[in-house]
């Protein structure tokens, strides 16, 4: 039974050994549970996914929430990136958040963390408290972007998304 339910976790689209082809066998790996296994390398493959960062942005001095439409949808989002290749998960957060709106982070927090299925990405939310709302000018990457109250934020973020899900989960800790 336990086997069953953890298989539930393995991808089903990594089925195949990514160094020799051969398809993966199940087995449990001392000490680390059930793990991909290739026969013909005899070895053991754990997942592989993206990371990226989703930011909730905050303006210290009005409390307001940065809220930005994206890629043509009329709905707003927070703002997000992937972490590169041997970047900190905190510097990727600091590096996103100025590429993409020209706002410098002076205090980043942890809140939660969510594997999104679609993108087959573990998406890492942190709070993100930014030096100057005023400093505000976004690339071409952001269509729109709006500093909203708590309220109104939940009332304009992208309705049953992860988005919300992380910004609910932040709301309802009363972090600040």
């Amino acid at each position: 039974m336990v086997k069953i339910l953890v298989m539930a976790f393995i991808n089903e689209d990594e089925k195949f050994c990514t160094k020799c082809g051969t398809k993966y066998e199940v087995r449990d790996m001392e000490g680390e549970g059930v793990v991909q296994y290739c026969p013909s390398c005899a070895e053991y493959h754990f997942p592989v996914f993206n990371t990226a960062c989703s930011m909730i942005v905050r303006d210290p001095e009005t409390k307001k929430i940065l809220l930005i439409k994206q890629y043509g949808r009329d709905s707003y989002i927070l703002v997000a990136g992937y972490v590169n290749r041997g970047e900190d998960a905190e510097a990727a957060v600091a590096r996103e958040i100025y590429e993409e709106t020209n706002l410098k982070a002076v205090k980043i927090e942890f809140n939660k963390s969510s594997y999104f299925e679609r993108s087959n990405t573990l998406m890492l939310n942190w709070t993100v408290w930014i030096e100057r709302a005023a400093d505000l000018c976004s690339n071409k990457e952001i269509d729109s972007y709006c500093w909203f109250t708590e309220e109104e934020a939940i009332k304009n973020i992208r309705k049953d998304s992860l988005a919300e899900r992380f910004l609910l989960n932040y709301l309802n800790k009363g972090s600040d």
